[in-house]
């Protein structure tokens, strides 16, 4: 009979997980061991930048990804990115190294007792198989786990199970094939196009899950047909809709208060791929105006359940947009022409202020560009000066974890080496995934990273005068220079001063990653 593992290899090959992103240690080893030919393992030098890597690549390509890390220690530096693939409903199969099988109970070094129980509630899905012979049926798993949540999940397998003998049924798993449809009933949407054709002042919010999933130009269609206010639902990590439409309103604040407020008026609320609502600031009041409905499509089941408002039908968005459609008149004229962008705000000084910047990327990069942005307390600058007309042009913490976007730009520029991709990040967030420009450089990814250095964490002095904490430690990072330590890391970088300079290097093409340094203002994320 063949091993386990090269069972499991069959399997990962067979359902196309054959880049794996890690960061091995000694439990690992046995499942590295004759790896196919086919197969890429991308070496990130730290947990977290693993699996932000991975995390890109995967919503890049719309496809699972396989992470390698320890059951221990690894797993456990691993898990604040995670938070972000989850809020983004990545689909990471992330397996673990475990100790020996004997070697668990006894709680020998590097073993975790209980690994599954590390990651829950956190990721959808975890698991320890309770033999070796059961290390492929558990795989596959978790990989249609993944596949059916849009999920992270977590498999530990201790190691001597690798090169333990498969069993007949083991071999069951390699013609398995899972799927999922969605449809609403006859019933379902007769009603819900009821509800939307007979309201007088539909308003529609759209999530990060319709550019996720192909949706982006659909939503357009739709939106232009209700002829209604479109926002982005809050805490946007996927942008669902070009944002100088003319209908776009921009993304929602993320308090009760405020997110009513931008409601009043209307009588209907459509909300399609979100959860409602991912709130963050504390400001209460009622969830929605009075004689307002609020009307919720998901594929997440779990986002759905927890609404505490509303109605919600779990159903694809996609087929909820066509039925739509088809139900809705086109408009009688055009939605009319995109807003263009103002002048940017500019500073007095040596520093250049975030809206320079953003306008310097919006006219010299190519219209297609993919964007993945870290740096919160530029958000106001972004959106005021960037015109994003494609879909998969922008990507965001999903939980907020700082982490991500660093790494997140390499996974994407790994998965779409023929769309450029700038990674914009902030001094205080590039240090959490810094060891990704390394993997980078050993890749040779075309990927552009314009670092906004200000020297403080501008999002954290902004919430200090939210909380009323005006004098909280910790707030300032000086003295750190990123161009000497992407060189460091074999990242070719450079720091520019002014905006004519900044215009000229990003117009350039590059081959391979590079860094540019560019000392702005402080500004607040709104």
């Amino acid at each position: 009979m063949p091993s386990v593992r090269r069972v499991s290899h069959e399997l990962l090959e067979c359902q196309g997980l054959t880049t794996v992103f890690g960061n091995p240690g000694s439990n690992e080893l046995p499942f590295l061991a004759d790896l196919p030919d086919g197969f890429r393992y991308v070496l990130g030098l730290h947990e977290g930048a693993v699996v932000g890597m991975a995390d890109g690549y995967a919503q890049a390509t719309g496809r699972p990804v396989l992470v390698n890390l320890h059951a221990a220690s690894g797993s456990g530096n691993a898990m604040g990115a995670l938070t972000n693939a989850v809020a983004s409903r990545t689909p990471l199969v992330v397996v673990a190294g475990q100790q020996v099988r004997s070697a668990i109970g006894p709680e020998a070094n590097l073993a975790n007792v209980d690994a599954p129980a590390l990651m829950k509630p956190l990721v959808g899905w975890a698991a320890e198989p309770a033999c070796a012979q059961d290390v492929p049926r558990a795989l596959a798993q978790a990989v249609f786990e993944a596949q059916l949540q849009r999920r992270p999940t977590y498999l530990s397998v201790p190691y001597d199970d690798w090169a333990a003998d498969a069993d007949d049924n083991s071999l069951a798993v390699l013609d398995r094939r899972v799927q999922r449809a969605s449809v609403p009933g006859a019933e379902q949407g007769r009603r819900l196009v009821e509800q939307v054709t007979s309201a007088r002042r539909p308003a529609l919010v759209l999530g990060g899950d319709i550019d996720s999933a192909g949706l982006f130009d659909d939503a357009v269609r739709l939106a232009e047909r209700l002829g209604g206010p479109v926002w982005a639902a809050p805490s946007q990590f996927r942008l669902p809709f070009p944002n100088r439409h003319p209908l776009f309103r921009g993304v929602l604040p993320a308090g009760i208060a405020p997110i009513s407020q931008a409601f009043e008026g209307h009588d209907l609320v459509l909300v399609l791929g979100a959860p409602v609502f991912r709130y963050h600031e504390y400001l209460p009041g009622r969830y929605l105006p009075e004689g307002t409905r609020l009307i919720q499509v998901t594929d997440d089941a779990s986002a759905a359940a927890r609404a505490p408002m509303g109605e919600a039908l779990v159903a694809d968005p996609g087929a909820i947009i066509d039925l739509l459609v088809k139900a809705l008149d086109a408009p009688a004229t055009p939605a009319g022409a995109y807003r263009p962008a103002p002048d940017p705000l500019t500073v007095e000084g040596p520093r250049l202020h975030p809206e320079e910047v953003f306008a310097a990327l919006r006219d010299e990069q190519p219209e297609d560009t993919a964007y993945v942005v870290e740096s919160t307390s530029t958000n106001s600058s972004w959106w005021r000066q960037m015109d994003l007309r494609r879909p998969g042009s922008y990507y965001f913490p999903a939980a907020g974890g700082l982490g991500f976007g660093l790494p997140g730009a390499v996974g994407v520029a790994m998965a779409q080496p023929d769309r450029p991709v700038v990674g914009v990040i902030g001094d205080g967030s590039a240090n959490y995934g810094i060891t990704a420009l390394w993997t980078a450089a050993q890749h040779r990814v075309p990927l552009t990273i314009v670092l906004l250095r200000n020297g403080t964490y501008g999002a954290l002095r902004w919430f200090g005068g939210l909380l009323g904490v005006p004098d909280a430690p910790g707030l300032d990072i000086p003295g750190l220079d990123f161009t000497r330590i992407a060189e460091g890391y074999g990242v070719r970088s450079q720091h520019v001063s002014g905006v004519e300079e900044l215009r000229a290097v990003l117009s350039e093409r590059p081959d391979g990653p590079r860094l540019v340094q560019v000392d702005t203002a402080l500004t607040t994320p709104s």
